[in-house]
């Protein structure tokens, strides 16, 4: 859903970089950001990320600037979160539930290795 607003806020961008945006662009973006923010606020580049303004309707040229911070801190959430692990070229998503499924597994092979 980011990426689509993102796409739409800069072609928006390249037409009428200096308009201001609707009250109810700005309620569907912000309904997006706010999501975003619940993850990324405790990561450490959330610190700089806010929704937009809107009793102070920002600029289509603003509104994608903060979108753009939102796009950075995406792509290194992806990158710290979303690895390949071992042979087979796996991607999973680094959650505390699946390193907890994994040091569950690591701990039943080795009871069966012990049992045996």
């Amino acid at each position: 859903m980011f990426e689509a607003l993102l796409g739409e806020v800069r072609e928006l961008s390249k037409k009428k970089p200096d308009a201001t945006l609707s009250k109810s662009k700005v309620t569907l973006i912000n309904a997006v950001l706010s999501d975003l923010l619940t993850i990324l606020n405790s990561e450490p580049e959330g610190k700089y990320l806010h929704a937009l303004e809107d009793e102070n309707l920002p600029q289509v040229s603003d509104a994608l600037m903060m979108m753009a911070q939102f796009n950075t801190v995406l792509i290194a959430f992806r990158a710290r979160y979303y690895q390949s692990v071992e042979v087979g070229y796996e991607r999973y998503w680094i959650t505390k539930e699946l390193l907890a499924a994994w040091e569950s597994e690591e701990t039943q092979d080795e009871n069966d290795e012990d049992h045996q």
